[in-house]
Order: structure tokens, then C-alpha cells, then sequence
């Protein structure tokens, strides 16, 4: 009966945590109400059921499944390939005390420049259209390497000891030691690095505005004064960012095990 009880509490807890987001979630709803009723004018302060309309309206066309899929395409590869090098280059850099000296700085100088500057200078580089995935790569690589040189600087020296006791050779080493001791600090920045991808790819498209993307969607609501489609298309970013944050969460995991 002791048992019993211990695996039902978890799900007893679940329905007090739905509807403790409800709550949150309808608060700031009614406050925004509030405030658009305050404001009284929709050009300045859309109401949310008029933001709700347009955002049917746009989901119900052609063209506005294409154009956020078209983002999320670009993104989604910039953070791919970010990943891959950022982590390429952590071994890289781990490995090589020389690697480490020359490109170590230029990574952190990476992290620490305002997206703005690289995104203007991209599109002095390559076309617009490349910009938003080349922009998401710069600003993953430093976070992934960085998480990635943490896990391989913090791997148990003690476990590697004793693979090298056992005689595990390079390539179970790697798979039996390192690789499980690095994933922790791996996943935990491939997720941070998501969300600056997904930030930095839309603020690209809202410089650089190329074909079929909701930087451009965002960019010329604001222009044409369409407050209703600048807070229909501002959700469908936020929506689509909770979205690959919670399937990447479900993809890796939030924490990795360890090497034991």
C-alpha cells in the first residue's frame, strides 16, 4: 500500500500544475485586456480575441504555413550546423593545446559581439536569403563549444583511469567514458542555444527580409501599422520557439546520465 501511494502522487500533483499554468497564463491575458481596453485604440493596443482572429485568418492561407516553415527551415539548419561545429570544435580545442591558443578567443569574442553587427556584416557577405541560418549558426557554435569543453575538462580522470587499466582502447573509451560524461553539460547548452538560435534567426529576417519568412511578415506588419498581424505573427514565433525548445527537451533529454 506504502508503494501504492508513492507512484500515484506524482500523477495526484499533475492536475494542480495544469491548472496553475491555466491561471498564470489567463491572468496576463485578462491583464492585457485590461490594458487594451484602457488604451482604447487597436492601431496602438490590439485586444487578444482580435490578435486570436488574425492569427486564424493568416493560419487559414497557403502562404503563411509556407513562410513559417520556410523560417523554421533556415533556423533549424543554421542550429544544426552550429551544434556539429561548436562540438567538433570543443574536441578540437580540448585535444590540441595549439587549436585551443588560436581559436579559443576568437569563440568567446564570437559570444560577446551584438548579434546586429554580425547580421549587417552578413549581408554585406552573402545574400539575404542565408543571413537568418548563418546568423542562428554564429550565435549556437560558442555556447555548444563552451558546454562542450566543460563536460570534456570536467570528464572523472578517475574513470579514465580505469579504462585505461582495463585497456578499453580509443574508441570505447569514447563511447563507455567521455561521450556519457560530456552529454549532461552537451544537452544543457544545445537547449540554451535553440532558443538564441530561433531569437537571433527571426531578428535576421526582420533586418534582412528575405522571401517568405516572419522577420519580413513582422517587419512589413510594423510598417503598414497592422498591429493585429505584428501580435499574430510575434505569437507564432513565440508558439514555434516553445515548440523545438519542448521537442528538443523530449529529443536529448534535459540531463544525460553518467559514466557509471
Amino acid at each position: 500500500m506504502k508503494s501504492t501511494s508513492t507512484l500515484k502522487a506524482p500523477e495526484r500533483g499533475l492536475l494542480p500544475r495544469i491548472l496553475k499554468k491555466a491561471g498564470a497564463v489567463l491572468f496576463w491575458i485578462a491583464l492585457w485586456q485590461m490594458a487594451a481596453m484602457l488604451v482604447g485604440q487597436e492601431l496602438i493596443l490590439p485586444a487578444p480575441l482580435a490578435v486570436l482572429r488574425r492569427l486564424l485568418a493568416l493560419s487559414c492561407t497557403g502562404d503563411f504555413w509556407l513562410t513559417a516553415g520556410t523560417s523554421l527551415g533556415r533556423i533549424l539548419l543554421g542550429f544544426l550546423l552550429g551544434t556539429a561545429a561548436g562540438t567538433l570544435l570543443a574536441a578540437l580545442t580540448c585535444r590540441v593545446s595549439a587549436a585551443d591558443a588560436l581559436l579559443a578567443p576568437v569563440i568567446r569574442m564570437a559570444r560577446a559581439t551584438p548579434v546586429a553587427s554580425f547580421i549587417i556584416l552578413a549581408l554585406l557577405w552573402i545574400g539575404k536569403a542565408r543571413v537568418p541560418g548563418f546568423i542562428s549558426m554564429l550565435m549556437v557554435l560558442p555556447v555548444v563549444w563552451e558546454n562542450t569543453v566543460t563536460g570534456i575538462r570536467e570528464t572523472d580522470p578517475g574513470l579514465l583511469e580505469m579504462a585505461k587499466s582495463y585497456r578499453f582502447g580509443f574508441w570505447r573509451t569514447l563511447g563507455k567514458v567521455r561521450i556519457p560524461s560530456v552529454l549532461p553539460a552537451w544537452r544543457a547548452g544545445t537547449v540554451t542555444a535553440l532558443g538564441l538560435a530561433w531569437k537571433s534567426g527571426v531578428a535576421a529576417e526582420v533586418l534582412c527580409q528575405p522571401r517568405l519568412s516572419l522577420g519580413t511578415e513582422i517587419y512589413y506588419a510594423k510598417v503598414y501599422l497592422e498591429t493585429a498581424d505584428l501580435f499574430a505573427w510575434t505569437a507564432v514565433v513565440i508558439l514555434l520557439s516553445w515548440g523545438l525548445e519542448k521537442g528538443l527537451v523530449a529529443l536529448v533529454g534535459r540531463k544525460g546520465g553518467g559514466a557509471g
